[in-house]
This record gives structure tokens, C-alpha cells and sequence, in this order.
């Protein structure tokens, strides 16, 4: 065959998810599974994979999955506790006091706090842990994961104190060749490595300024009474000012610091900045805005995760503070766990690792409950159970948040069992008898043949694809970036820039990625309409792209970026 032929057959999966999700309507419990099996056929009979690979890809997948869902646990029993304990509802008061408007709530939330807490920890934490909280404060559960998912866009490149720059580009890129050539010409590996950071914060801040004005108008738009673009309109300045206050910082520690911390910073200075701001009606707009009566909300927006007011009654005698305690500690120990060696070291010491599973080199997968985010979240719940409550009443309130976060665990399992999998197969899928390129490398290489010179547009989408099947920047970066290293090379074009645009798409495909998509509907029970919530986030997604590619392409041909360091 081709490799035209090829490189659409390795599109087919993805395809084949596409038409059940998005075009069929199917929960993800039926379309994973058929999507599996599809992808299992083109490994076996057409790329040539080894039974024994294949296996081994899936048995990887299985143990992913069981981190994946330890995270969900943590997220959805630490949100149980605070709703037993009343420090939900402290914490709903404490965000109306700043300000009712649900607007300025899903920036706060979804824009500033998740930014912070994807630096910190990445890998779809921040949706797992943004959702529920704005769930248990008022909003749709559908409305909760869309901005959850939106979240996983600007701070993606540098999430996980820059794990998708530091661990993704560096094993993906030839990097001791690479790093040869470099000292050839009296430069260096790491200084590489800081123009590409460089270029991923300046292209992620022009585009992700803005993304606080498109969730408002995904949120005012899709969830809205009236539907009036009004509420957009007199929401932009508050927007466009809490874009800036995150990628300001964001943007000039990566062209200072480097890739661990832009996130982290930017997080934080956006949270210190923006709620300051809307404490004080700085360009908060005259009208409330709000969501209809929850009577009113159509039956697509409502999940199984409740908040129950007999459970939640407010507690004036608990400070804001205390209630808040939870989350800055799950804030703290992501950072401790990921910044200090020591740290780390001890978080990692209760671990279980599987190396090349079946006997298959390079198919390995482990777990650490205590340095995963989903042990540091029950961590943090465990001291919230005592810290807000006394005696017996701290079991009381532990038992019913076990209780009810692993019944929303349930089907989130069936679907990921199947969804993973399917990953690791595809991303494993470069060892074949037949000697073909991976089923990701044979995709991009089939858009490099299509686009030709305008590679460089096409470049983030090849990064969003990656994501989409991987569900990670990281492994997208470790996909692609030797693939557009070398396409760079051979369009005689900056080959730090395409690698940049592929790192700024792998992150905009995070809000895309089917596995963060289902992990995040899970924690507030949105199990089974995983397709409604891919049909909104494709709309940013394709933004996000759109306008890398045409960054990609303005600084290629018209300003003429070239690689300072490295000749083409």
C-alpha cells in the first residue's frame, strides 16, 4: 500500500470515534468499545503488530486506567467531604460575596485557579478538580465540564512544572544528535531547548489572552436564558483583563525561567490579581449574570453529582479560610511533590512498576498512589474531614464521601478500559513486522505530503491530533516533534518554531482528548454524553489551532523566524 493508503488507515480510529461520538450521538460506553476492537484489527492485519505487543499495549492501558481513576477518586471524595462537612457551601457563599456573576465565578474558577493547578500537576487534573467544585456552586454539570475542558489549552505546554517541554520534546526530539551539531557550533542542547520554550509562551500568550472571553461566550451562548451577545459584549473588558494577567507573567517566565514554572506562576499572579479585582467591581459589568432556575435547565446539563442542601447547610462559624484549607493543601503538596527532590523521592517511594510487559521492550507502566494527584487529593481530604468536623463525625463524613465517589467511579472504569487501551496501541504501534512508521507518524507524514510549504499551518493540528489520541501534551510531544523537526529541516524553516506550534497544538488538543473528556465528565456524572461535550469543545480546539497555524505561518514567511542556534 501507499502511504497515502497508510496514513488514512491509521486515521481511521480516530475517525471511527468521531462519527459515533459526534456525527451517532453514542455514549462513549458503546463507541469505545467498537473503536477498540477496530483498532485491534488495523494493528494485527495491517500494520503488522505482534499479538504479543498488542497485549502487552492493552494490559499498559489496564494499569493507566487505574491511574486515571485514582485521580478521579480523590477529586470527587475530596468535593464529598467538603459537601459533608458544610465547606461547600462556605465556599459558594464565599465566591458570591466576591461576585454573584456566574461569568466572573467560571473565570475565577476554571481560568485562574485551574491554570494554577495545572501547572502544578497537569494530566487532566485541573477539569477533574475545577467541574465538581463549580457543580457544587451552581453550575450545570455539562456548563462545569465544558469550562473544565477549556482550561486544558494555554497552561498545557507548561503543566506538570513543564513536563510536556522537559520530558515530551527532550525524548522526543534526537537530542544527542541534536545536542552534537549544537556544540559543533559552540551552542548547546539547553539553549535550544529555550528558544522552543520561548516561542511555545509567546505563541500560547497571544492566543490565550483571549481565551477567557471565548468560555464566557461558550458559557452565556450554549447555557444562557436569551442567548444575547450582550453578555459577551459587556463581560470582554473583565475577560480580556484576566487573560492578560495570566499570560503576562506566564510569557515572560518562560522567556526568563524556563518551562517549569510559566503555568505556576501565572496561575498564581492571575488568582491574587483577578479576584482582588473583582472583589473591588473593577470592570465587573452592571448586570448579573446567571443561570435560569435550575427547574428550567434542559435534562442534557444535569449529572448524577448532587449537592444536597441538608448536607451543605452554611456554616457562618467556619472561616472562608478553613473551608478553603483543602484545596490550598492539594495545591502545596502538588508543588512540594513536583518542585523538591526529596519530596518527590518519598511520594515515589510506594510504588508498583511493570517493565516491558509480555516481554515487549519499551510497554511499561507503574503506579504511585501517593504522588499521583489522587492521593494527594484524599490526603487533603482526610484533613479536611478533622479539620471541620469532631469526634465520630469525621468517619461519618469520610465513609459517605467513599461511599459516593466510588459509585460515580463505575462508569467512568468501563468506558477508560477500553479508551486507553486503544491509545496505547496506536502510540506502540512503530514496532511491526512490516517496518511501518507508527500509526501517528504515518497520519502527520500524510498532511506534510498534502500542505507542502504551508506545513507550518498545519503543524499545531498535527500536535492537537496527537493529543486527541494520547490524551497528553507530553506523549503528543514525544509522537511528533522529531517528525516536525525533520519536516522543518527539509522546508529549509525553522525547525524550533515547527516544534514550538507542535507543542502549543498538543496542548489545545488536550480539550479534545476523548480519555480527559470522559475522566472529567466522570466526576460530576456526566458518564455515557461524553459527545455533547466534545461538540463545544471542538469549537476552541479548531480557534486555538487555527490561529497557531496562522502565527506558525506569519512568523515563518513574513517575519522570517529563523533558528538562532541551530542551521538548517
Amino acid at each position: 500500500m501507499s502511504d497515502w493508503i497508510y496514513g488514512l488507515v491509521a486515521l481511521s480510529p480516530i475517525a471511527l470515534c468521531g462519527v459515533l461520538l459526534l456525527g451517532l450521538q453514542w455514549p462513549a460506553k458503546k463507541a469505545m468499545p467498537v473503536a477498540l476492537a477496530a483498532t485491534i484489527a488495523i494493528a494485527l492485519f495491517i500494520w503488522q503488530m505482534t499479538l504479543t505487543r498488542v497485549m502487552a499495549s492493552v494490559l499498559q492501558g489496564v494499569i493507566v486506567t487505574v491511574s486515571v481513576l485514582w485521580i478521579i477518586f480523590g477529586a470527587i471524595f475530596l468535593l464529598n467531604t467538603l459537601q459533608r462537612t458544610g465547606a461547600i457551601s462556605v465556599i459558594r457563599h464565599g465566591f458570591t460575596h466576591v461576585s454573584p456573576d456566574r461569568r466572573v465565578q467560571a473565570i475565577i474558577i476554571a481560568w485562574c485557579f485551574g491554570t494554577f493547578i495545572e501547572g502544578a500537576s497537569g494530566f487532566g487534573t485541573p477539569a477533574a478538580i475545577a467541574a465538581p467544585l463549580m457543580v457544587a456552586i451552581g453550575f450545570p454539570a455539562l456548563a462545569a465540564v465544558l469550562m473544565g475542558m477549556m482550561i486544558q489549552s494555554t497552561p498545557v505546554s507548561f503543566g506538570a512544572v513543564g513536563t510536556p517541554i522537559v520530558i515530551g520534546v527532550t525524548n522526543g526530539l534526537d537530542s544527542a544528535a541534536i545536542g552534537a551539531t549544537l556544540e559543533s557550533q559552540g551552542s548547546s542542547w539547553a539553549q535550544f531547548l529555550q528558544v522552543i520554550t520561548s516561542e511555545v509562551a509567546i505563541v500560547h500568550a497571544i492566543i490565550g489572552t483571549f481565551m477567557p472571553i471565548f468560555m464566557v461566550f461558550m458559557l452565556t451562548r450554549f447555557f444562557g436564558k436569551d442567548k444575547s451577545w450582550k453578555h459577551v459584549v459587556e463581560i470582554i473588558p473583565f475577560a480580556l483583563f484576566a487573560g492578560i494577567a495570566f499570560t503576562l507573567p506566564y510569557m515572560i517566565t518562560g522567556l526568563l525561567l524556563g518551562p517549569e514554572f510559566p503555568s505556576l506562576i501565572g496561575g498564581m499572579v492571575s488568582m491574587a490579581i483577578v479576584v482582588t479585582a473583582a472583589k473591588h467591581g473593577f470592570l465587573i459589568p452592571k448586570n448579573t449574570w446567571d443561570f435560569e432556575a435550575t427547574n428550567l435547565w434542559p435534562k442534557e446539563w444535569f449529572g448524577t453529582l448532587t449537592i444536597k442542601e441538608e448536607d451543605t447547610g452554611y456554616n457562618p462559624k467556619m472561616h472562608a479560610v478553613i473551608a478553603w484549607v483543602p484545596y490550598l493543601l492539594v495545591a502545596l503538596l502538588l508543588v512540594a511533590t513536583r518542585v523538591f527532590p526529596d519530596i518527590k523521592a518519598l511520594s515515589n517511594s510506594i510504588s508498583w512498576t511493570a517493565k516491558s510487559i509480555l516481554g515487549e521492550a519499551g510497554i511499561n507502566a507503574g503506579i504511585a498512589p501517593l504522588y499521583l494527584p489522587g492521593g494527594l487529593l484524599v490526603i487533603s481530604a482526610l484533613v479536611a474531614a478533622f479539620l471541620h468536623c469532631r469526634g465520630s463525625n469525621s468517619f461519618k463524613s469520610l465513609g459517605y464521601a467513599a461511599k459516593e465517589s466510588s459509585k460515580t467511579l463505575l462508569g467512568a472504569g468501563f468506558v477508560l478500559l477500553f479508551t486507553i487501551p486503544m491509545v496505547r496501541i496506536v502510540i506502540n504501534s512503530g514496532v511491526n513486522v512490516g517496518d511501518l512508521a507508527s500509526m501517528p507518524v504515518a497520519s502527520a507524514q500524510l498532511f506534510a505530503d498534502i500542505f507542502g510549504q504551508l506545513f507550518p499551518f498545519i503543524s499545531p493540528t498535527i500536535g492537537a491530533l496527537g493529543a486527541f489520541i494520547a490524551g497528553s501534551n507530553t506523549v503528543s510531544n514525544m509522537m511528533f516533534s522529531q517528525f516536525q523537526f525533520e519536516a522543518a529541516q527539509t522546508l529549509g524553516i525553522s525547525t524550533a518554531l515547527l516544534v514550538a506550534t507542535q507543542a502549543v497544538g498538543a496542548a489545545a488538543g488536550n480539550m479534545i482528548a476523548i480519555h480527559n473528556v470522559v475522566a472529567a465528565s466522570a466526576t460530576v456524572g456526566l458518564v455515557g454524553r461524553e459527545g455533547a461535550t466534545l461538540r463545544k469543545t471542538i469549537i476552541p480546539t479548531v480557534y486555538y489551532v487555527v490561529f497557531a497555524g496562522l502565527l506558525g505561518l506569519i512568523a515563518t514567511y513574513i517575519l522570517g523566524v529563523t533558528d538562532p542556534l541551530l542551521a538548517n
